[in-house]
């Protein structure tokens, strides 16, 4: 992966992990650099799911793709801050 692979991985990561923490309702008790790390991880599995679906590429934008690395990142941050509420 070349450095404009992983510059725009990070960036697509922090929006998709933006997004996901909008998603989900309520009040968050984790910090900006947890979503960004989550967003980050459910950019990278979203895309593999979406390519192992088929859905990857398409023309166009890529709406099914973007709607699973969401629903992922908005899973993680859930499962984050539920971890955390535990402690």
């Amino acid at each position: 992966m070349e450095i404009d692979g992983i510059i725009s991985a990070l960036v697509i990561g922090i929006v998709i992990g933006v997004l996901g923490r909008l998603v989900v309702p309520g009040r968050q008790r984790i910090g900006i650099l947890w979503t960004i790390l989550i967003g980050i991880a459910a950019a990278l599995i979203g895309s593999a799911l979406a390519s192992a679906l088929g859905v990857a590429d398409t023309n166009g934008v890529d709406w099914v793709e973007w709607l699973i690395q969401i629903a992922l990142a908005a899973v993680g941050v859930a499962a984050l801050d539920r971890a955390k509420l535990n402690r």
